[in-house]
């Protein structure tokens, strides 16, 4: 059931229901943080390995000190600036968070959406959520809540219409060593942004994406069914495939002398916000068309340039 009443979502999340839900990245698959059973049926329905630790969606930078605790100062200063918005930290956990959110870890990932169907839900809520991307496990991540049906169809019983995600990738991950920020995941908040703020270079986690100390670490992930190549030189990469049904996903307009089935453009302009928000929507579209390869061209290694090649050199692992 798709449905943007908000009473009866809190219905179905009070009796221990998982649900999807939009945000400004990406919809989630949520559950009451408090609920064992809620929450074993988020790793259950997206079959997502217990080592990898979930987001927990609150609803004002106050909330944090519900699920985290010891919290050093520059995180407060963070969430003032960027909250609500595509940040996640990663925080010194309280007793109470439950082991499976946290994969074990002394750590709790938590952050507040900037999507007002979101607010508004957590708002009437006497609980934060617990909230992976609503996709099986190492899928495209979903921009709307047709692609949650998609995917889940009647295994979830209801999805909170929120539109499209107007951010359309996950958010940035941000933890700290000896209280000094590091990134753990590149997302739709620049670190370019992020430094400015701070005023320091910020480093990237080296920590081992098999034994991931945030969501989204590991090196495969956001995978369409159809192979996917990523290239800096894409008329040179579809002459090696004579013979194959192609798709060809490129950061703005491109003429190219070699066949293709489809060629679909992130941003006439080449605005790397507009391309982000529109990424996974694209490869969802690619994959529906039976194609045998999907190449997609190398972004601009700047701002969210960044990102999308992170997300698009995962799926192509």
């Amino acid at each position: 059931m798709i449905t943007d009443d908000l009473e009866l979502t809190k219905i179905f999340l009070d009796n221990e229901y998982i649900i999807g839900l939009p945000t400004e990245t990406v919809y989630g698959l949520a559950g009451n943080i408090h609920s064992e059973k809620a929450i074993k049926s988020i790793f259950e329905l997206k079959k997502r390995p217990l080592f990898n630790p979930l987001i927990v969606h609150v609803k004002n930078k106050n909330a944090i000190s519900t699920v985290a605790q010891n919290i050093p100062d520059i995180a407060y200063q963070l969430a003032e600036a960027f909250w609500p918005g595509p940040m996640t930290l990663i925080l010194p956990k309280k007793s109470g968070v439950n082991e499976l959110i946290t994969a074990g870890k002394p750590t709790v990932a938590v952050r507040v959406p900037n999507h007002e169907k979101a607010l508004q839900l957590l708002e009437i809520l006497e609980y934060p959520l617990a909230a992976p991307s609503a996709n099986p496990f190492g899928s495209i991540s979903p921009t709307s809540a047709e692609h949650v049906h998609q995917y889940f169809g009647k295994s979830l019983p209801l999805i909170l219409e929120g539109g499209q995600c107007t951010k359309g990738i996950e958010s940035t991950i941000i933890g700290f060593e000896k209280d000094q920020p590091i990134v753990y995941r590149l997302g739709t908040l620049s670190l370019d942004e992020i430094e400015s703020f701070l005023g320091v270079k910020l480093k990237q986690s080296t920590h081992s994406a098999e034994s991931p100390e945030a969501p989204g670490m590991l090196s495969k992930h956001y995978s369409p069914r159809t192979p996917l190549m990523l290239t800096d030189s894409l008329e040179a990469t579809i002459e090696k495939w004579p013979n194959k049904k192609i798709g060809v996903l490129t950061f703005g307009p491109q003429t190219f002398a070699l066949h293709c089935h489809s060629h679909l453009i992130l941003s006439e302009n080449e605005n790397l916000e507009e391309a982000a928000s529109r990424l996974y929507a694209a490869l969802h579209q690619l994959d529906g068309l039976d194609l045998d390869l999907i190449i997609a061209e190398k972004f601009p290694e700047y701002e969210l340039g960044q990102t999308i090649n992170d997300r698009l050199m995962r799926a192509s692992k």
